[in-house]
C-alpha cells in the first residue's frame, strides 16, 4: 500500500521537548479508502503511536473528501495542540485537513484554494439527482469545518466555494482561514514578504472575460457590398455569449 503521509520524530534536547512532525505530500489517499477498514485505521493507529503536540506539514492539491474528513476528525480528537504549517499547497480537500490545527501558519510563498465537491455518476434522471443531492450534503460538512475555523458565514463560505477561490498567504489570514504567515529563518535584505493580499476566482475571471468579448461584439459591424449579411449577425453571437456565461 503506497501511503500519502509520513511520520518523522524529532529528538528531544535539553531545550526543547520532542517533537512529532507529519507530513502530508501529494493526492490525499491515491486509492479511495471510502469502505476500506485498513488505512483508516493504519493512520489512526500511528496519529495516537505517540504523545505530545504535533505538527502537520502539508502541500497537497486534494483528493479524496472521504480521507480528507476522517483525517481532519481524527485530527481534531487528538488530545494535544496540532499545528498545521502550509509550505506549498493546500487545496480542495487538503484545505479541509489544515482546518483541524489547534494553529495553522502559512509560507509566505504557499496558497490555498476551496471549492465545490466533484463526483463522476451514471445513470438515469432518479440517479443524478441522488448524486446532486450527495454533492450537497458534501458541501455542507465541508463548511461545517471551514466555519468552526473562520467565523465567517455559510453563505459567505458558500460563494467562496461557488467561485473556485484560490488565496495567497496574507489573504487566507485575512478571512480566517490561517492564523498567521510563518516566519523566514533569512528574508534577503531587497526582499520584503508581499503588504497585500490576493484572491483569485476563476468565476469571476470567466464572468469577466466573457463581459468584454460581449462588449467588443456589441460594436457597429463595417458594412459590406453584399446586401445579405454574411455569417451569423452580431446580436445572434451577443445572444450565445450571454446564454454561455449564465
Amino acid at each position: 500500500m503506497k501511503k500519502f503521509w509520513k511520520w518523522k520524530n524529532q529528538a528531544e534536547t535539553e531545550t526543547a521537548p520532542a517533537v512529532r512532525t507529519l507530513f502530508l505530500n501529494g493526492t490525499i489517499a491515491e486509492e479511495s479508502w471510502f469502505d476500506d477498514d485498513v488505512t483508516p485505521q493504519l493512520f489512526k493507529e500511528e496519529l495516537m503511536a505517540g504523545d505530545g503536540d504535533i505538527i502537520v506539514w502539508i502541500n497537497s492539491p486534494g483528493g479524496d473528501c472521504v480521507a480528507a474528513a476522517q483525517i481532519y476528525n481524527m485530527l481534531m480528537d487528538y488530545p494535544h495542540n496540532v499545528t498545521v504549517k502550509i509550505d506549498g499547497i493546500a487545496a480542495s480537500a487538503a484545505s479541509v485537513i489544515a482546518m483541524a490545527g489547534t494553529k495553522v501558519l502559512v509560507s509566505p510563498v504557499s496558497m490555498m484554494m476551496i471549492h465545490n465537491p466533484m463526483t463522476v455518476a451514471m445513470g438515469d434522471t432518479a440517479e443524478m439527482q441522488k448524486a446532486i443531492e450527495m454533492l450537497s450534503s458534501v458541501k455542507d460538512s465541508i463548511i461545517n469545518a471551514y466555519e468552526i475555523k473562520t467565523g465567517l458565514s455559510r453563505a459567505k463560505l458558500s460563494h467562496l466555494m461557488d467561485a473556485e477561490t484560490w488565496m495567497d498567504a496574507n489573504k487566507a489570514v485575512e478571512l480566517g482561514f490561517a492564523d498567521d504567515v510563518l516566519a523566514r529563518a533569512e528574508i534577503p535584505e531587497d526582499m520584503e514578504p508581499p503588504a497585500v493580499s490576493m484572491l483569485y476566482s476563476k468565476a469571476a475571471v470567466v464572468n469577466s472575460l466573457m463581459d468584454k468579448i460581449a462588449a467588443r461584439c456589441r460594436t457597429n459591424p463595417k458594412k459590406i457590398e453584399d446586401s445579405k449579411p454574411k455569417g451569423r449577425s452580431v446580436d445572434s453571437l451577443y445572444e450565445r455569449l450571454n446564454l454561455l456565461k449564465n
